[in-house]
Parts: C-alpha cells; sequence; structure tokens
C-alpha cells in the first residue's frame, strides 16, 4: 500500500533487531519520521501520521513487526 508520505516508509530488514538499533536505521534512513519504540501491545492511537514510525518490540527489546509508517 502507497502511504503518499515522502522517503523510505516500511523497514523489514530490521525485524529481529534490538529495538533502539532499529529506531536510529529509520531515523537515518528517513529523516521525515520519529521512530518510537513500544512494547508490543502498549495502547497507542489509530491515527495515520506520515512522521510517525512504531517500532514493536517484545520483552527482550526485539523488534517483531515490520515497522512502517503510520
Amino acid at each position: 500500500m502507497e502511504s503518499g508520505c515522502e522517503g523510505k516508509n516500511s523497514w523489514p530488514e530490521v525485524v529481529g533487531w534490538s529495538g533502539e538499533t532499529a529506531a536510529a536505521k529509520i531515523e537515518t534512513e528517513n529523516s521525515n519520521v520519529d521512530a518510537i519504540v513500544l512494547l508490543d501491545g502498549t495502547p497507542v492511537t489509530k491515527d495515520f501520521r506520515c512522521n510517525r514510525v512504531w517500532v514493536w518490540v517484545d520483552n527482550s527489546g526485539t523488534v517483531i513487526k515490520v515497522p512502517q509508517i503510520g
């Protein structure tokens, strides 16, 4: 799905990485976004924003879902 947002919008290569390392890579590759590391299951707002990427991690801090703009 095309997001209509500028720059790279999905980071499948970071699944399995530490959340903080993934967030740093995401923000380096698209300076328009803030990557926010969250524990899987944390409640979040459902609005779509081109400047936000949720980085979902498990209890050990490992990325478990493909981060994407939204």
